[in-house]
């Protein structure tokens, strides 16, 4: 029998998500109740329009303009918005009222967390934000609780839906890039203005939330490099695979050691990556995400799923929802984030790994040679050259892909800036970096 008093849920946002997480309260209700011990009540949906379309019916009583009143009066308070304000004010309001915040918003944990759990900490509240990065893939807790005692090394992360769609499609299916994107927003996979996925501003905010938690260091949204997936052609994905790569929109973050210093720190990147056929990242497929983890004592772990839609993401704030209820039940404070290991966060120059370099040259004896001594003149390894002529009778052309061993950032860069001035060189096609070996 439930003995402790009904715990009061506030909402803030009916969207997608929202509208399900309002849905699945008044539904279940009753069940999860008894999981906590608890009487769960939303109490209210605070929403910008009354009278807005939902994709899920919500009690009209329930419907309020006036979130700070309702943020007041609330246990709980779960955001799902979206956006930095007036969301910011919101969950600071929440927390130092002395309720526990569940949160969705990516962006702003990404910009304002450390502020936000600084609040948490000192008013003895908790923040939970498991849906924040995989939807409902179980990241968050595994990372903070489970893995909280070993020593993880490197994240690879397909964290963005969107672009793990297109990219899937044009491996697949042989699609332009524009074509394809056209076809995923018609379908919804794809948002009317689909910069934030196909840009990688959305994995970056995935990317230095993970960062953060698994380095124990908090690691800024602006130091996480970024590049999208625009540039990437229908030629470059049919080659990948001929090679024996898929190529992906990854999320990478990583233990790394600062060539001129010796010191250990870490680093947080996202940009397209060739990935092994064999590596589990690569049969990840659609819309799903992904989230490849490796730990000096639990080894590899994967954690896949849906990363996007209402009901899936639902889940994972209801998990929320049970933990901090389940917490006010037995009493005690929040959980502190550890984010004070401090380790520097480097960049992207100080990466080492391996990369697939397309080149159109001048088909003529000494081409290669001259290319090979640029390479070891910036201490790049070659691993392998693959030609294919392209003559022409004006100017006889070839394209070369040169697969590189482990280099740093910094040398790759020095050997794309001399392979583009050199006279042999016509044009360096692409460069992208090879993941997962």
């Amino acid at each position: 029998m439930i003995e402790y008093r009904n715990l009061r849920i506030a909402l803030l946002g009916a969207g997608s998500v929202g509208a399900q997480v309002a849905s699945l309260l008044l539904e279940h209700g009753d069940e999860l109740s008894e999981r906590v011990g608890a009487g769960l009540e939303l109490v209210g949906v605070a929403v910008r329009d009354l009278d807005a379309p939902r994709s899920a019916e919500i009690p009209k009583h329930l419907l309020t303009t006036d979130a700070r009143s309702l943020i007041l009066g609330a246990d709980i308070v779960v955001e799902l918005m979206g956006g930095l304000e007036p969301a910011r004010e919101y969950l600071e309001l929440a927390l130092n009222s002395g309720a526990d915040v569940v949160t969705a918003n990516k962006a702003l944990l990404a910009t304002h967390g450390p502020e936000l759990f600084d609040i948490a900490e000192q008013v003895g509240a908790q923040l939970y934000y498991e849906a924040a990065v995989g939807g409902a893939i179980p990241i968050i807790r595994p990372l903070r609780d489970s893995l909280a005692g070993d020593r993880v090394r490197r994240i690879l992360g397909i964290v963005n839906g969107t672009t793990n769609y297109i990219l899937d499609r044009m491996d697949l299916e042989h699609g332009d890039f524009d074509e394809v994107l056209a076809d995923a927003q018609r379908l919804g996979y794809a948002e009317a203005d689909p910069t934030a996925d196909v840009e990688g501003y959305d994995a970056a905010q995935k990317a230095a939330i993970l960062a953060s938690l698994a380095f124990h260091t908090t690691v800024p949204l602006d130091a996480v490099y970024r590049e999208g997936i625009r540039a990437i052609t229908a030629e470059q994905v049919a080659s990948a695979r001929t090679a024996g790569f898929v190529v992906k929109l990854l999320a990478v973050c990583e233990r790394v050691i600062d060539q001129e210093t010796g010191v250990e720190g870490v680093s947080a990147r996202v940009h397209p990556a060739l990935v092994p056929l064999d590596h589990p990242l690569a049969a990840v497929h659609g819309a799903n995400n992904a989230v490849f983890l490796e730990a000096e004592a639990a080894g590899s772990l994967m954690f896949y799923g849906a990363g996007a839609g209402g009901v899936q993401t639902a889940s994972a704030v209801l998990g929320d929802v049970v933990s901090a209820a389940r917490r006010h039940v037995i009493g005690g404070p929040g959980v502190a984030e550890s984010t004070h290991a401090n380790l520097p966060v480097l960049p992207i120059s100080s990466v080492r790994t391996r990369y697939r370099i397309t080149l159109e040259v001048a088909d003529k004896p000494g081409v290669l040679a001259a290319i090979a001594t640029l390479f070891a003149e910036h201490g790049v390894s070659v691993e392998a050259v693959q030609q294919d002529a392209r003559p022409d009778q004006s100017s006889p052309t070839a394209t070369l892909v040169i697969g590189t061993h482990q280099a740093t950032e910094s040398a790759l860069a020095a050997t794309v800036a001399a392979l583009g001035a050199t006279d042999v060189v016509h044009a360096v096609s692409s460069v992208l970096r090879v993941e997962g070996l």
